[in-house]
């Protein structure tokens, strides 16, 4: 159980390394070919299908100049032919001529095919954050 645990792993991180480096060819590696892959990138409908999946990879990858993240891999399960990851992304990309930087939680689901691990759904939701301050006096209601 523990070198499944492991192989899925490495499979979430040569994921993120392909998105790090916007590489269409070794995105397409690591993803199975199946009608029931989905994919849902944060504030984006859903991807149904590879033809669709892979599509929304083109173009993010074709609409982002240079792209930076940091992934904090918060679990990792396997049960079976069955494996996913809970993730934090930390991104920072480039928005005209400016940085901007954003928290994602991340899920990533692979099915073991031929031994391999492939990833058959990716779901990528924004993480707000939430600043608590304290009460303004002079806004009082007087």
């Amino acid at each position: 159980m523990e070198s499944n645990i492991e192989a899925v792993r490495l499979a979430n991180d040569a994921f993120y390394q392909a998105f790090k480096k916007l590489d269409i060819q070794e995105m397409e590696r690591l993803w199975s070919r199946e009608d029931y892959v989905k994919c849902v990138h944060p504030g984006w409908e859903a991807r149904l299908g590879w033809k669709e999946v892979r599509d929304s990879w083109v173009l993010i990858f074709n609409h982002t100049y240079e792209i930076k993240f940091s992934v904090d891999v918060l679990d990792v399960t396997v049960n079976g032919e069955w494996g996913w990851t809970l993730c934090v992304e930390q991104i920072s990309t480039q928005d005209q001529g400016k940085w901007v930087t954003g928290r994602v939680i991340g899920t990533n689901l692979f099915e073991r095919r031929a031994g391999q691990w492939l990833l058959i759904h990716h779901h990528g939701s924004p993480q707000i954050t939430i600043e608590e301050k304290e009460p303004d006096e002079s806004s009082n209601g007087h």
